[in-house]
């Protein structure tokens, strides 16, 4: 179905948008077949098209900001003039906007994989296992039992336990500290 498509549905939203400038004339057919080719470039891995169409876009946004801050300094209401400024300062921002994702496109930032120690006092899971990209952890790593010698009994270089033993017995230390006796609470 034609209607599925988002090249489809692109490229006639596009013609529509574009009619202002180029004519309600423009083959529909000759246009999905152009952004076909855009899009099989950057499967392929060739960015220039996005660079282009982001430096147009950054450098299209700048005029409208220049345009809308003219206009709200020949403003004679401050109505007019709050509505003209926060529109170029919109504008402003996607064009900053723009400009850092066609800089990120063109530096991608470096991506780290740090092995981290996790501490937490309930439950918790951590995949540390991977180093870089697309590697699997070892199918053994995940099997393996972790060693966790916070939850094991302290011994000594003989294997010695150094826990002291069981629990101690109640005893009556401190005869001035008594049991609270049963109270009626409704009438204290």
């Amino acid at each position: 179905m034609l209607a599925a498509s988002p090249l489809a549905r692109g490229a006639v939203t596009g013609r529509k948008y574009s009619e202002a400038a180029f004519g309600a004339d423009t083959d529909l057919t000759a246009y999905m077949a152009e952004l076909r080719m855009a899009a099989q470039a950057v499967k392929q891995g060739d960015m220039h098209g996005l660079e282009l169409m982001l430096m147009t876009q950054a450098s299209t946004l700048d005029m409208i900001f220049n345009h809308l801050a003219r206009k709200a300094t020949y403003s004679e209401y401050l109505n007019q003039f709050q509505t003209y400024l926060a529109l170029a300062l919109k504008a402003q921002a996607q064009s900053r906007a723009t400009v850092e994702a066609l800089a990120e496109l063109k530096h991608p930032r470096p991506v780290a994989f740090v092995k981290q120690a996790n501490i937490a006092n309930g439950p918790q899971q951590v995949n540390n296992q991977a180093d870089s990209v697309g590697a699997q952890p070892d199918a053994h790593a995940r099997a393996e039992k972790s060693a966790n010698t916070a939850n094991e009994l302290l011994t000594d270089h003989h294997g010695t336990t150094l826990d002291g033993g069981g629990t101690g017995e109640t005893g009556r230390c401190d005869t001035t500290l008594e049991t609270v006796g049963k109270l009626n609470g409704a009438a204290n």
